[in-house]
């Protein structure tokens, strides 16, 4: 009686060891490599903790005042923002911030340059469309926590799979918005360049990724929030930053000291957000 509410055992299939194995063996069989590139992505972001440590923290918050001014035109959202990063370094978190946002920043150039590419090929080939569509379904709606396993199994525990699982979740957009604003080109624009002698590459660096310039920086914004998001999750794997604060007085049922590193994320995220989306304005009204 019990076999017609409960599945059959008989026929259940389990294809998790399997999975297991082979992503241990491949990482075995390539460990040079793996190796070699987990070298390089320590290195570029050491190389960009660096260049923002180096920076004074005055100067920093000068130059966050002088970009709020430049895309909003408000000298008083400048020096909100710049009030706003003068509240995470008196929280005593400003080194907490340069490590999470060397990570982001790593993580986001990564995306764009994979992703910018990738979403003019699903933009100019339908069998890429095809193929590489339902793989972005996937990468966006499984949760990001199963990101951390198989980075975790090829990199182990530290900064390498926060960065690999970053960016497999925050490169989704990049992909999406570019394909999305090359596609939707006015065809009347693009083949007025084709019929004055452009050829399909001419048509497309000159015509139809100036026209889908403002949807391609949306989706450089949305990156950016992406690649936030994931801030607290990889410091479950080793990430440092703001986001192990939290897992840290999370842990510790420390809500206050939880609060502040939030709170500095929540800042971080806005500056970026806005700063970006001042950009995506500029350039529309600059088209029009």
């Amino acid at each position: 009686m019990n076999s017609i509410y409960s599945f059959p055992q008989s026929l259940q299939f389990n294809i998790g060891s399997a999975i297991d194995d082979a992503v241990k063996q491949f990482s075995k069989n390539n460990e040079g490599i793996l190796g070699a590139i987990r070298s390089v992505a320590i290195r570029s972001i050491q190389g960009i903790n660096w260049v923002l440590s180096s920076i004074p923290w005055f100067v920093l918050i000068i130059v966050v005042i002088y970009f709020g001014y430049r895309v909003s035109r408000k000298i008083y959202v400048g020096l909100l923002y710049g009030a706003m990063m003068f509240f995470i370094g008196a929280s005593g978190l400003w080194s907490h911030m340069i490590d999470t946002v060397s990570v982001v920043i790593a993580a986001v150039a990564i995306s764009l340059i994979l992703g910018f590419p990738l979403g003019i090929l699903v933009a100019m080939s339908k069998r890429a469309e095809n193929i590489i569509r339902p793989i972005l379904d996937l990468m966006q709606t499984m949760p990001s926590f199963v990101y951390l396993v198989p980075a975790v199994m090829l990199f182990s525990i530290g900064i390498m799979p926060a960065l690999l699982a970053t960016v497999i979740y925050s490169i989704v957009p990049m992909v999406r918005m570019t394909s999305h604003g090359i596609m939707h080109v006015d065809k009347e624009v693009k083949e007025a360049a084709i019929a004055f002698g452009s050829t399909k590459m001419q048509a497309l660096v000159k015509v139809q990724i100036p026209q889908a310039m403002p949807t391609i920086m949306t989706g450089v914004n949305q990156t950016i929030m992406m690649a936030m998001s994931m801030v607290v999750t990889c410091a479950l794997i080793g990430a440092e930053g703001l986001g192990l604060e939290i897992l840290i007085a999370t842990n510790r049922v420390e809500m206050g000291k939880a609060l502040l590193p939030g709170i500095s994320i929540v800042i971080i995220a806005i500056i970026f957000d806005r700063l970006t989306q001042g950009l995506i304005k500029k350039k529309e009204v600059a088209e029009q």
